[in-house]
């Protein structure tokens, strides 16, 4: 038996570079390996970077990023068509308010970063829509992406993978992995103090677990979220896993 490909391709301008392949389904198969991958932004890939991906024959990229992150960091490879589904970043401007009305700690970030994650459901639904829109378009390979690919991009790749089958257990496991490859950017909102930059810059199960309280408390479960807000009924879930898991 063949090995599995790698899960994480550590590339040199973008550290958080997966494969959402080789993960099992409740129905006994599993996702397809090199078809959709999960990243940071690609605005900093190094020419040997360029040269990986391309061999992986990406073509597409759901950037999730908003206008101005967008700007700062364009996607290098000409080849790669970027389609924008853009939910504007909230957390740093709040946390600076905090901060300057002294009000900043780190239980308080990680309450700001669990908000936010509520808001992917009650405010940028339209974005998570159009992503699976653009899947069942089969793209792939193809890649999701925000700008450090652990908030918007973990939600996202959390409502993929249940779409797919996959197992609570399993989603948890991938989202926590971003903690293993993820680098910070050292620049970015240097002026916060170090406690809350460890909680903006990283991922824990409670910022999850908070975007699903929202979906039950806005509609019902997971499974009727995915049928009513995403427009993924039987027949397009049926589609998906046709062309994303093995036959």
């Amino acid at each position: 038996m063949s090995a599995s490909p790698a899960r994480h391709l550590a590339l040199q301008g973008a550290s958080n570079f997966r494969d959402l392949g080789g993960y099992p389904t409740t129905d006994g198969r599993a996702t397809r390996w090199r078809h959709i991958f999960r990243s940071n932004h690609l605005g900093q890939l190094t020419a040997a970077d360029v040269e990986i991906v391309r061999a992986l024959g990406v073509r597409s990229a759901f950037d999730f990023r908003g206008l101005e992150e967008r700007a700062a960091g364009v996607c290098v490879m000409n080849e790669i068509t970027v389609h924008s589904l853009p939910i504007e970043p909230t957390v740093v401007a709040a946390l600076r308010a905090e901060l300057a009305r002294g009000t900043l700690t780190a239980p308080v970030a990680l309450e700001l970063m669990r908000e936010s994650y509520r808001d992917y459901v009650r405010h940028n639904t339209h974005s998570f829509r159009a992503l699976f829109g653009h899947l069942l378009e089969d793209r792939a390979p193809l890649v999701i992406h925000c700008t450090a690919g652990k908030d918007r991009t973990g939600f996202a790749s959390a409502l993929i993978l249940h779409a797919l089958g996959v197992p609570d257990d399993v989603i948890a496991e991938d989202y926590l992995l971003t903690n293993r490859h993820y680098k910070r950017d050292a620049s970015n909102a240097s002026d916060l103090p170090a406690d809350v930059l460890d909680a903006i810059g990283s991922v824990e199960a409670s910022y999850l677990a908070a975007a699903f309280e929202a979906v039950g408390s806005e509609y019902g479960d997971l499974d009727a979220y995915l049928r009513d807000a995403l427009n993924l009924g039987a027949t397009e879930r049926t589609a998906l896993k046709e062309r994303y898991l093995e036959s």
